[in-house]
């Protein structure tokens, strides 16, 4: 199976998932998933990245995030294979590994793109069926977003910032956006993306993307391909 592509690319938002060794668990106790949280904020204020939604499922991370140079993402997600696992392995005696060899990344667009991507990440425990609202889930940057409960991981990202002119109005208008379930389209179209490492936005930023990078981001064709509407529920 050929290598799954890399996005080195400054000021890009990019959707980043890391899966646990054969989906087994990553996290065992309270603490865990607290230790996780601390060594990824110390990661992202050294390398230059900037947080902006996150869950923590049991064998499974969600990151949406803007590194700002091209081995900051790199350098968090190899503070964190280090780090975090050489904590927990000494906490719960065990050894090895806790994560599948290679992170999963994919660019978004910063428009309803990125909005929905939060959306997915943060909707991730409704539909695993962990809980009926994201309220209720502790391990996510819901709360912060939604109801600017502090959470020093966050960085607001431009288009977040733009739902309101001040945090209430912004806070209330994300919530508005988790009135509405997401369609199983826009699901599907970044779970897609983010499992095969492919651009999550329109053909113009695809376009973008393979200017800055010198080589195809599409996937099994050459040329554009023709225009599909992007469904941000």
């Amino acid at each position: 199976m050929p290598r799954q592509p890399r996005y080195f690319l400054p000021d890009i938002p990019q959707h980043v998932i890391q899966r646990g060794v054969d989906r087994r668990a990553t996290f065992f106790d309270a603490d865990d998933y607290r230790l996780y949280l601390q060594t990824l904020a110390d990661a992202a204020r050294k390398n230059d990245c900037r947080i902006h939604s996150y869950v923590l499922m049991t064998n499974h991370t969600h990151l949406l995030l803007t590194p700002g140079s091209e081995r900051a993402l790199p350098l968090i997600m190899q503070a964190i294979g280090r780090n975090y696992v050489q904590t927990i392995n000494r906490k719960h005696g065990r050894t090895g590994t806790l994560w599948e060899g290679r992170y999963k990344a994919s660019p978004v667009q910063s428009d309803l793109y990125f909005l929905s991507c939060q959306r997915y990440i943060e909707l991730n425990p409704v539909r695993a069926g962990m809980t009926d609202s994201p309220t209720d889930y502790p391990y996510s940057s819901y709360a912060h977003n939604a109801y600017g409960h502090f959470d020093p991981v966050i960085t607001p990202q431009s288009v977040y910032l733009s739902l309101g002119s001040d945090p209430r109005e912004r806070q209330r208008a994300y919530r508005m956006l988790f009135a509405d379930q997401m369609s199983t389209k826009t699901v599907h179209q970044i779970r897609r993306t983010i499992n095969s490492c492919l651009v999550l936005g329109d053909e113009d930023f695809k376009d973008r993307i393979e200017v800055m990078l010198g080589r195809s981001v599409r996937q099994g064709r050459r040329g554009r391909p023709p225009n599909s509407r992007f469904d941000p529920n």
